[in-house]
């Protein structure tokens, strides 16, 4: 039985860094993840170790040393898909694991790294380009490397590119497709996790490995398998998207990262995508003796319930819900404005002196507008929405206490509330990100 080791895993609360975690601790090993979000990994790891880190600041040798006493190998599940307000792809990708190589090297400390397929040097987007740097420094670092490049992985959960296989295959009636005829590889997550677990164990000789099925798949073929795992009835007919409305969404989702939105749809996922996911299955299957599973296979050992297909339309909706939320908001305090003296003639009607009135209408609506706009900026967003429902009650008790007649209004001001209510009371639960 191969000894237990001591694993710090990076990026440990994300979508592949919580699985391997997990698994390595199902095989007995002793495991403390590094997250720059300790509550939330805490929630998504109860009973895991984890440390505060943060790999952005973490790009001198230095900086590592605290963190690998007693460790014996460093798992880099750690990622950013594109540079935005939180995240830096030099930093991230490139630097900080150049930092680690050198200072694993130094302590004797072995590292998997979890890089990606078309991770090159003359990559046609930043986050490739930057997946190939950190690895040609961890090569260059003499320490014990395993780097695995897996295809596009697919597991119970979802997340970035797999959470968008499923937003697609939730789409009912139509199945909208871009580029369908791209080809891809897929990797289920329980064999990344294994090939992991044997890297650690160091039964799989040191290397570079793809971790892909053995038969590519167009892309057109992964939505529609998905589907059917998913339970949802087959698309009646297929939307193919032009490349020229791809490009399109794909810098309006840049634009949304501008605001904090980490969308699936980002330009960088794009081009990724349209390269294809296409990579070798032979060296993995010669050093460990085993290949990857197939697609259908991954699928059928996996359990498709009843919060998989929620997950996938609520997912498909929330750019809608949070469009209509800013909207509603806006509107109201815009209205507000622009009717000034009707609005402020209901509470002059019931005895409110003129200027209070007025001055009234002139501050509820500048904090609906606020409420609009706040809810679109990604880290404010959820607290937004909180905010929303207590203005919404304050609303709601304070309109009852004033002017009660307005229950009675044939446009209903006071009715429509509720529905908005509860669309924010909706909007933040779908806004937690892990």
């Amino acid at each position: 039985m191969t000894a237990a080791k001591h694993v710090l895993v990076l990026g440990a609360y994300g979508f592949i860094g919580a699985s391997v975690a997990r698994a390595l601790v199902a095989g007995g090993h002793r495991v403390t993840g590094l997250a720059r979000d300790v509550p939330m990994a805490g929630r998504v790891l109860p009973g895991i170790d984890v440390i505060d880190g943060d790999l952005r600041q973490m790009t001198g040798t230095g900086a590592w040393r605290a963190y690998l006493d007693t460790v014996d190998v460093v798992v880099n599940c750690a990622g950013a898909l594109q540079d935005g307000r939180q995240d830096d792809l030099a930093a991230v990708h490139h630097h900080a694991i150049a930092a680690l190589g050198q200072a694993c090297a130094q302590r004797g400390v072995a590292v998997v790294q979890i890089s990606a397929i078309g991770a090159e040097p003359s990559a046609n987007t930043a986050f490739m380009r930057t997946k190939a740097e950190g690895d040609a420094a961890l090569c260059g670092s003499g320490a014990r490397l395993w780097v695995l490049k897996p295809g596009l992985v697919i597991g119970q959960t979802a997340y970035g590119g797999t959470g968008l296989i499923r937003m697609l295959a939730a789409v009912p009636v139509l199945q909208p497709l871009a580029l369908p005829r791209t080809p891809v590889q897929c990797v289920g997550m329980d064999d990344l996790c294994r090939a992991v677990a044997s890297a650690v164990s160091g039964e799989l000789p040191e290397g570079t490995y793809d971790l892909v099925e053995d038969q590519p798949q167009s892309l057109a073929e992964v939505v529609a398998e998905t589907r059917r795992w998913l339970g949802f009835a087959p698309a009646r007919v297929t939307v193919a998207v032009p490349r020229w409305a791809t490009w399109l969404i794909g810098r309006c989702a840049d634009g949304l990262g501008a605001l904090g939105w980490r969308s699936p749809l980002r330009s960088t996922a794009l081009t990724v995508m349209q390269d294809g996911v296409l990579g070798d299955p032979e060296p993995y299957r010669q050093a460990s003796g085993q290949g990857v599973a197939p697609l259908p296979q991954v699928y059928a050992e996996l359990v498709a319930a009843r919060e998989h297909r929620l997950a996938a339309r609520m997912s498909l909706l929330m750019p809608l819900v949070i469009a209509m939320l800013s909207l509603f908001w806006l509107l109201s305090g815009l209205v507000g404005l622009i009717r000034l003296p009707q609005a402020a003639a209901l509470l002059t009607a019931v005895g409110w002196p003129a200027v209070m009135a007025v001055a009234s209408v002139i501050f509820w609506s500048l904090v609906d507008i606020v409420l609009g706009a706040a809810v679109l900026w990604r880290p404010w967003a959820a607290r937004a929405c909180l905010a929303q429902i207590a203005v919404a009650l304050l609303y709601l008790t304070a309109a009852t206490w004033a002017v009660p007649a307005l229950w009675a209004d044939p446009l209903g001001p006071l009715i429509k509330i509720l529905p908005a209510l509860m669309l924010s009371l909706v909007a933040h639960q779908m806004l937690e990100s892990r």
